[in-house]
């Protein structure tokens, strides 16, 4: 059997012990910022949902959450190293804390970046100093680690900032260098698979994409100045350059049908190519419709939605670039997350949470209310930069440590 096949089959099996309503990595179970789960609130009453819980014990750091079950995992630094935290996903209590290397020190905000992943038994995160650690989602303890270092990485400006994934029994991550942009190791011991040198463009801030192209196993990442797809054994299948990549490159890339959309901050824009069975690459557009920071943007429909430098938040047609919709006065910059019809978005300013329809016939909102408590500890660079999670009938937000949870449910 192929190891291509042989991967999507481990990738079945995984997937049937995540439920429905679970987010096990960042973005989602498909990394697309979408959940499948329904039954959810359509309007907001004044002031929000209901709390359910508040933690203080995240500690330091921008890292989203992965939900599986009854348990709720994210990262957090105090005075001197980062971790892998568990919490009780029904009042907030910490489990374990697992350490992965000293505190990323940095001028936005110390701390790390990351989302872990949940696959199975196991809890995959990565610091920002470049630390992956496979932890027991029971315990916390560890099983194996690596450091993006020694594999060729560098540490970019603000840290490592991707979250791994885990397809089958494959962890990748991008520690980037002369040794080879992505790495692979191998789930259950923490064995390098193949690290891949077709490729050897420094580590930015995107996280890899699984995709299914033309029922080939790839993986899409983006860099500063590539856009890329690897094969199941570390292959260069193809690759794009992104010449607007500026400062920092962000956004996790979005596939559908053969097209591969991108986005980053700083005047970079947006761009759509079309990859052929054969992975030959033509560019559709590359214009300024979006220029996605980092709050990531959710293809819905045949739309992208998300927020834009100058036109605040956005629907614009993904295979025509045109701009649908736009709306800047309502929400500043943030983040975006999609659940039942509707859109959670997050502005990064001052920890507002909007609701809206997920149309292209405009904003429609049905609700809003601000982040309390917010943090004392943030950085005065820092702003509330973690997505929002939807997970099991809740909605998580964080500022640094504190962690809020919202009964989101009919």
């Amino acid at each position: 059997m192929s190891l291509r096949l042989i991967c999507s089959a481990l990738l079945i099996t995984t997937c049937l012990s995540v439920q429905a309503a679970d987010w096990p990595t960042f973005r989602g179970e498909k990394r697309d910022g979408l959940s499948t789960e329904t039954g959810l609130l359509k309007q907001w009453p004044t002031g929000g949902p209901q709390k359910v819980w508040t933690s203080t014990e995240a500690g330091l750091g921008y890292s989203g959450f992965s939900v599986v079950g009854d348990r709720l995992y994210t990262m957090g630094a105090d005075d001197s190293a980062e971790y892998i935290i568990a919490l009780d996903a029904k009042d907030g209590e910490k489990i374990w804390q697992a350490k992965v290397g000293k505190r990323l020190s940095n001028g936005w905000g110390d701390g790390p970046r990351s989302t872990p992943t949940v696959a199975g038994d196991l809890v995959i995160g990565l610091g920002g100093e470049g630390g992956l650690y496979c932890v027991d989602a029971a315990d916390g303890s560890v099983k194996w680690s690596a450091e993006m270092i020694e594999l060729g990485g560098k540490v970019p400006t603000w840290g490592y900032s991707e979250s791994p994934l885990v397809d089958g029994n494959t962890v990748l991550c991008t520690p980037g260098g002369n040794k080879g942009t992505v790495v692979a190791f191998d789930l259950q011991s923490g064995t390098k698979i193949w690290q891949s040198t077709d490729i050897t463009e420094g580590a930015h801030y995107a996280s890899i994409v699984p995709i299914d192209h033309f029922g080939q196993r790839q993986y899409l990442q983006l860099t500063q100045n590539k856009v890329f797809g690897l094969d199941a054994d570390g292959k260069l299948q193809w690759s794009a350059d992104w010449p607007n990549g500026r400062t920092a490159v962000i956004p996790t890339p979005i596939y559908a049908d053969g097209y591969v959309y991108v986005t980053s901050g700083y005047n970079a824009g947006c761009m759509l190519i079309k990859v052929d069975e054969t992975n030959n690459v033509s560019k559709v557009y590359d214009n300024l419709s979006m220029q996605n920071h980092h709050g990531g943007v959710i293809k819905y429909g045949p739309h992208i939605y998300g927020n834009t430098s100058g036109r605040g938040w956005i629907c614009q047609d993904m295979l025509t670039g045109e701009v649908v919709w736009f709306e800047k006065s309502k929400l500043k910059k943030g983040a975006i997350a999609y659940a039942d019809g509707m859109f959670y978005c997050l502005d990064e300013t001052d920890g507002t949470c909007v609701l809206i329809e997920a149309s292209s016939e405009g904003w429609a909102e049905h609700g809003r209310f601000v982040i309390e408590p917010q943090t004392q500890q943030r950085s005065n660079k820092g702003k509330v930069w973690t997505h929002p999670v939807i997970a099991n009938g809740k909605l998580y937000l964080r500022d640094q440590e504190i962690v809020c949870c919202y009964d989101i449910k009919e």
